[in-house]
């Protein structure tokens, strides 16, 4: 059975699901709560909504708000998803930086889920350096991260059911880039060794990862608040390499936040590259 949530219960969630990894919940949205924790209310013998609430505030169990977070994290992604981003860096990014001498690059996929981003990525990559003779992006490296310690762990392990292959990528990529291992398919060495991942809360510091040179942040900005917004994308902006490049999703935007970037229009789609300091 699903919990009944009251109007102050949900207040209260709401506020402490924005404050602790950024996500706005409009009004109407008791359902979801609902069928995303029924299973770990039951699990921890939890009554209520304001139960949880009470146990994540004191701490008992250590793990429950992170296991309340991961159960709210939107993890719905796909292999190429809306296929331009990747089509840009082959066609547009990667042939830039390969004319201005790049020899090191660093790329970051900014909320990874089960993986499908990152290695998307990866697989671009490799199929632009076989076009591409003597790049100097063939050591490139891809941090990919997450707030949700359940989606990191299935990343890392680049397994997944043929189904979820069939979701964005192409018989011929799959060929290519997967190996079947029993009933599943798993992530090549080639595509594999340039992806590395670690837990990442994008309301906290970016200074330990180091500095990048394209950043994805793709369909993630649409869950927070437009003050949020404006600082995830300005500390973006400091995390970028002078000429970086920043992608968004579909319908993301960085007009109204911030005008750290210019926006590129090409062929392959729209994406930004941080502005020069003056």
């Amino acid at each position: 059975m699903n919990p009944v949530i009251s109007p102050s219960d949900y207040d209260r969630f709401k506020l402490f699901l924005e404050q602790a990894c950024g996500i706005i919940l409009g009004n109407g949205k008791e359902y979801l709560i609902a069928s995303r924790l029924t299973k770990l209310l039951r699990d921890e013998k939890i009554a209520s909504v304001a139960e949880l609430l009470t146990a994540i505030e004191r701490g008992h169990p250590r793990q429950l708000r992170d296991d309340v977070i991961d159960a709210m994290t939107t993890n719905e992604t796909s292999w190429f998803r809306d296929r331009s981003p990747f089509e840009a860096l082959q066609k547009v990014v990667f042939p830039e930086m390969d004319r201005d001498g790049k020899r090191q690059c660093r790329i970051w996929s900014s909320a990874c889920s089960s993986g499908q981003e990152p290695y998307t990525i990866s697989i671009a990559l490799s199929e632009y350096l076989k076009t591409a003779a003597a790049s100097g992006l063939a050591t490139a490296q891809i941090m990919a991260t997450d707030i949700s310690k359940t989606m990191l762990n299935q990343a890392k392990q680049a397994e997944y059911e043929e189904g979820i292959l069939g979701r964005g990528l192409s018989p011929e990529r799959k060929q290519l880039f997967f190996r079947q291992v029993g009933e599943r398919w798993t992530v090549s060495d080639e595509v594999k060794r340039r992806v590395s991942f670690r837990e990442q809360n994008l309301l906290l510091s970016y200074g330990s990862l180091g500095k990048f040179d394209i950043i994805f942040c793709r369909n993630v900005l649409i869950y927070f608040s437009a003050e949020r917004k404006t600082d995830i994308l300005n500390r973006m902006a400091l995390a970028l390499n002078p000429d970086g490049y920043l992608f968004l999703g579909a319908s993301e935007t960085i007009t109204g936040y911030t005008d750290v970037f210019e926006m590129v229009r090409s062929p392959h789609g729209v994406f930004y590259r941080l502005k020069a300091k003056s």
